[in-house]
């Protein structure tokens, strides 16, 4: 294997309030096994050779409570945007390191394991723009008005999680066609602008570890992993 270190920065956009978690803070703030929910994915990248640099974009009320909580050489906190997508792209251009990929990573997703960042950069590499994604178990059903309309074959549906990634300045390059000529649709994730543009992304097998924090309910069931 190639020595993939410091190639690499990762842009962790914690700018949502986590309305359906409900609270008077955001929900990357709220504790989980005492420690504040951002600090774990943080913490990993951070303490991974092959990732120069990390931005995290965060609130605008809240810069500075987080500036005030934690801090980090390899680590910048800057302001999200309006939109996730918004905020990934006030952390790409934050980005100063000469590394050559961004990895992107919700910090809702508290338990990403080294492993799969170091899958994801060897894919980067190797192939190209990628996602993390774990397969689809349960049978897939499209439906409208209450009614099943048809069944998908399982073994092509993919649950996206994160990271997403891809070179630093095939996003630029993107978000300089969205400036240019503004989207006629809210992007949910990087995946989803890699894909508009006609970009290949790969797949990185994922598992439920990485699932999301969404639910007051997923604090009861991820407070068992916390480490």
């Amino acid at each position: 294997m190639q020595n993939l270190n410091g190639r690499f920065a990762a842009v962790l956009p914690a700018g949502g309030l986590g309305k359906r978690m409900g609270g008077n803070i955001p929900k990357q703030l709220m504790l989980l096994g005492g420690k504040p929910v951002y600090r774990y994915s943080l913490e990993t990248f951070l303490e991974m050779e092959e990732i120069a640099e990390v931005v995290m974009a965060v609130p605008a009320d809240w810069k500075d409570h987080f500036e005030k909580e934690f801090s980090h050489p390899k680590l910048k906190i800057v302001i999200g945007g309006a939109e996730r997508w918004q905020s990934v792209e006030n952390g790409v251009n934050a980005l100063t390191s000469s590394a050559e990929y961004v990895l992107v990573h919700d910090v809702a997703r508290p338990f990403v394991s080294k492993e799969i960042i170091r899958d994801v950069c060897e894919t980067l590499v190797t192939k190209g723009s990628c996602l993390v994604a774990k397969p689809a178990v349960d049978t897939i059903k499209v439906a409208a008005d209450g009614k099943v309309q048809k069944t998908i074959d399982r073994n092509t549906v993919w649950m996206a999680q994160t990271p997403q990634a891809a070179s630093i300045a095939l996003l630029k390059k993107l978000y300089g066609r969205i400036a240019a000529e503004p989207l006629n649709f809210t992007p949910t994730d990087e995946a989803s602008i890699l894909e508009y543009f006609g970009e290949n992304v790969y797949i990185v097998k994922g598992n439920v570890a990485n699932d999301k924090l969404t639910t007051p309910e997923d604090f009861e069931i991820f407070a068992s992993r916390a480490r």
